[in-house]
Formats: structure tokens, C-alpha cells, sequence
């Protein structure tokens, strides 16, 4: 579970405002001490430092999707396709690197990812199901990440480190009027893409006033006074949890079962699968304007599944209902490349040509058909 914005965002941010004239925080309302731009990038990497790690902490965090995609299909609760539109909650207790549970609600069930020490637990109160995560000796954790977002996924910090890692020479950099987040007192640091090809208009991270952790993310795309997407707490306590937060004992009438990560050789084909996915993609572009690009059929779709953290497939979710749905709403384009659907939102513009490619990024269609035509 990634938390923090890395030592190495900051000092790209920092990089990428060159030697430039310094800006200093704009004073208002909740009143902060004036900090400059590179000041509070420094706070935040120290803030989540290997050395001295987030600070202990709880709350819930609210993530809000309107990218324009026409109605979705309903789907399981663990499928990703749930997060592109309407609002979702997390909630979260950290205690440190080895104490943190993550609770997705909905309205219906609930879904827990609880580690103490190396106490792994899963539960799905939909199904009735605890899962105990054991990791054989010598297993590589990393090959076992999920293929579909988890909800640690969903929080400020996961985001702005994304955001900020990414920023590079391509953006201003800037810090405009405190906020209020979650009841805090906040810095606003506002990313701008200098290319015009970006269907990004500014990102806005706002960084906690006392202990420079990321509490919001919110990203407006061009030509709209709303985030499209943001990601922020609304409520949120920089204590110690209690300890009972990190103790799970399976319910009553619970279906109880154990995966040992290593020996799950249904994960280990999925692995193998994503990284023959990940040899076929590649980039066009640079920065905010990077396009990628990956071999794709719509029939690839028909018989695709989530994983869920238990290590069970999730039949619920249908990416090809998903694929159906949005191709309604398509344009058919050509070019001297060839010819596709093209697939507008907010901030993301899709191409799915016919000779079997998928190119996505967050620019205008001609950005993306010019990609189309770099083979």
C-alpha cells in the first residue's frame, strides 16, 4: 500500500521550476505561515520520508468521478468499473507501515483489508467471506499486486505522488489561497500543463497545514469550473488508531479460508499474462501529453475478469458490458493511419482502431489520431 508523495516527486516539481522567480504561498483565510512553492514540496517530501514515514492517522476518504461517460453498467462491488463515475468512500486507519486497514462501504456490503504485523486478513461481508493472507518464504510480494485498483488506490497521497512524479518540465507550478479540507487548514499547490494539446486545464493538491500530507486532489479538465475527478478526505484525525482497529476475528457462520501467496499458480499465470500486456505497450509523446498505446480487440473483452484480493475472480464485473455501452457513444474517424471509434470524455480521449490498437491520454482527438499515425 503506497502512501506518500516520494522524495523523488518533490524534486522533479522542484526541477521543473527551474530558476525561475519564486512563489510564495497567497495569504487568506484559513491563515497559514506564507511557504513558497519549492518550501512546501521539501515539507512533504520530508513529511513522508522513508526515515520518518505519515504520521499516524484515520479518516474517510471520498472519491468523485464525472468524466462525461454515458450511464454504466452495474457491476460487483470490487470492480474497478464502479470507480469511473459517481462518488465512493474509503475509509482508513494507519498505524504505520505494518498496521493499516482499508474499509470500502457500499450500500450494501462492505470490503476489509486489515495487515497487523503479518496478519493479513480479507473480508467481503457480501459473500460472508474471510480470507487469512499468508506469504510463503521467499515470495516477491510485488508480482502479486492486483491487476485492478485496490482501494488504497483512492487516496490523496496514492494520487498526488502519481501527479507530481509525472509533472516534469512540462508544467507551472504555482500555490494560490489556503483551504479548508476535511476541517484542516491547507496549502494549494496548482499544476498547470503548458501544452495546449492537454485536455488538462490545472491540478490542484492540497497539502495539510501542520503536517504537509496530501489531504485533496482535484483535477478540472479545460472549459469546466468543476473537478472532473477529484479525490480528498472529509474527515480526518492525525492520532494514533486504536489498536482494536487492527484485530479481525471472522463472524459467526463466516466462511473462513487461507491463500498463501507463492503458491496461488492461478496468480502466477495472471502475472505472466500482464507482463506479455505491458512488452506489447508503449508511448507516444511526452509529459501531460504522453498517449499510450497497446494492442486491443473488443473481443478480448467477452471473457474478462477482475481478481478481488481473496485471489478469487470476480464474474460479477464485465468490462465487455462496459466497452458496449461507451462504443454507443463513439465517432468513426479515418486517417492516412486508418480508421477506429473515437471515444471523448472530460479528460480522457480514447481511439480503437481496426487493425487491433488502443490509444489513450488525456489530450484533444487530433493529439490522438497523430499518435495513431506512429507505428
Amino acid at each position: 500500500m503506497r502512501w506518500g508523495v516520494p522524495i523523488a516527486a518533490a524534486a522533479v516539481i522542484a526541477g521543473a521550476m527551474g530558476a525561475g522567480p519564486v512563489i510564495a504561498a497567497v495569504s487568506g483565510e484559513p491563515t497559514l505561515p506564507e511557504r513558497t512553492a519549492q518550501q512546501l514540496l521539501a515539507d512533504a517530501a520530508a513529511a513522508t520520508s522513508e526515515r520518518d514515514g505519515i504520521p499516524p492517522m484515520s479518516g474517510t476518504v471520498q472519491q468523485t468521478a464525472s468524466l462525461g461517460l454515458p450511464a454504466l453498467p452495474q457491476t460487483g462491488s470490487a470492480s474497478p468499473i464502479n470507480l469511473l463515475s459517481g462518488s465512493h468512500e474509503v475509509k482508513l486507519w494507519y498505524g504505520g507501515v505494518n498496521k493499516i486497514r482499508v474499509a470500502m462501504p457500499t450500500q450494501f456490503d462492505e470490503t476489509n483489508v486489515i495487515v497487523n504485523g503479518d496478519q493479513v486478513w480479507y473480508w467481503d461481508s457480501g459473500d460472508n467471506t474471510a480470507t487469512k493472507v499468508k506469504v510463503k518464504s521467499g515470495t516477491d510480494v510485488g508480482r502479486h499486486q492486483l491487476p485492478t485498483p485496490s482501494p488504497s488506490d483512492m487516496t490523496p497521497q496514492k494520487m498526488a505522488a502519481d501527479l507530481l512524479a509525472g509533472a516534469e518540465k512540462d508544467t507551472a507550478v504555482r500555490v494560490t489561497n489556503n483551504a479548508q479540507v476535511a476541517g484542516r487548514a491547507a496549502y494549494q499547490l496548482v499544476l498547470t500543463p503548458k501544452d495546449e494539446s492537454s485536455l488538462v486545464q490545472e491540478v490542484r493538491v492540497a497539502l495539510d497545514g501542520e503536517t504537509y500530507v496530501p489531504l485533496q486532489v482535484q483535477v478540472y479538465a479545460k472549459g469546466s469550473a468543476e473537478p472532473a475527478f477529484q479525490v480528498g478526505f472529509t474527515q480526518v484525525t492525525f492520532t494514533p488508531p486504536a489498536a482494536e482497529n487492527f484485530t479481525f476475528t471472522p463472524p459467526a457462520g463466516a466462511k473462513v479460508q487461507e491463500q498463501t501467496l507463492g503458491d496461488d499458480k492461478a496468480a502466477e499465470q495472471h502475472a505472466e499474462h500482464a507482463q506479455e500486456t505491458a512488452q506489447g505497450l508503449k508511448t507516444v509523446g511526452e509529459g501531460w501529453t504522453r498517449v499510450a498505446v497497446l494492442p486491443f480487440k473488443p473481443e478480448d473483452l467477452t471473457k474478462a475478469r477482475t481478481q478481488q484480493p481473496d485471489g478469487q475472480w470476480n464474474e460479477g464485473a464485465d468490462p465487455g458490458a462496459l466497452l458496449d455501452n461507451v462504443l454507443k457513444s463513439a465517432t468513426p474517424v479515418s486517417g492516412t493511419w486508418g480508421s477506429g471509434k473515437l471515444i471523448k470524455t472530460k479528460l480522457v480521449t480514447a481511439l480503437l482502431t481496426d487493425d487491433g490498437r488502443l490509444l489513450v491520454g488525456a489530450v484533444t482527438p487530433e493529439e490522438i489520431t497523430k499518435a495513431a499515425g506512429i507505428k
